[in-house]
């Protein structure tokens, strides 16, 4: 590696040491998830969390809380046994452009994944192969399992990200780097085990993507899943084994420091 690289490789893990640490928590969506301790809860919790992250950081926080929160803070057990009208009280919950028959369709997919699999690993393992350098064909199978019921609405599709339409698949990339990332720093959960570190592709929300511009790690101009796997590609010139770790370090200069 020459001496230009080294030095930004570097200046990123400095940067990975400072943003990966417990502290980072209370401030970031992946609070949500943190405040259960059950995989399946985590797992809820933790996709869901994911999926409304768009807006300021705090706004995410406490839209997720009153949801969770019309779910008795046990999204596990309300998914697999609400009743009707359990489900009555989550029709004020409405975030952005999430709405009603969103949440609906949400519990609905879980309570029918739930009742034939343990973990929501499962469901992204199934596309994904062995040799795959990447998870795009497990986001691509995931996109098509989670809308395999027969009611599945057409207008939620928007809120679950393909790399099938070219997305650079933000949000469901960073609830894969909280599940399967693991150290022993406390902020990601690591709890999923089959799906390697090595294959993650880096979050690419607007604060990352600026930073990672700025300092030669993206070239490709639009915004789509090719640009995020030419980041991840990069990022993996530096820790082919945990490539994702520099979300940490390029999310952080972006939001904390403005760099």
């Amino acid at each position: 590696m020459h001496t230009e690289a080294s030095a930004l490789r570097d200046f990123l893990d400095a940067k990975v040491e400072e943003y990966n640490q417990p502290g980072f928590i209370e401030n970031d969506p992946i609070v949500i998830p943190h405040a259960y301790s059950l995989l399946q809860d985590i797992e809820i919790a933790g996709f869901w969390a994911s999926i409304l992250a768009w807006g300021q950081r705090v706004t995410i926080i406490n839209k997720c809380k009153e949801l969770f929160a019309l779910m008795d803070n046990a999204p596990y057990q309300f998914v697999l046994h609400h009743s009707e009208a359990d489900l009555k009280t989550l029709l004020r919950f409405k975030h952005r452009t999430f709405n009603t028959t969103d949440t609906l369709y949400f519990v609905a997919f879980f309570k029918h994944y739930y009742q034939h699999h343990n973990s929501l690993e499962d469901a992204f393992l199934m596309g994904l192969q062995e040799n795959d350098a990447d998870v795009g064909n497990a986001l691509t199978h995931f996109h098509d399992l989670f809308f395999s019921l027969p009611d599945a609405p057409q207008r939620t599709r928007k809120h679950i990200a393909t790399p099938a339409r070219k997305s650079a698949c933000k949000r469901i990339n960073m609830f894969l780097r909280w599940m399967v990332r693991r150290d022993n720093k406390g902020v990601d959960f690591g709890l999923w085990r089959r799906i390697n570190p090595s294959q993650l592709v880096c979050p690419c929300d607007l604060h990352v993507e600026r930073v990672a511009r700025k300092l030669g790690l993206i070239t490709r101009k639009p915004t789509d899943w090719r640009m995020a796997l030419e980041l991840t590609s990069n990022l993996k010139t530096f820790d082919a084994q945990d490539p994702v770790k520099y979300d940490f370090a390029l999310f952080g200069l972006g939001i904390e420091e403005k760099f």
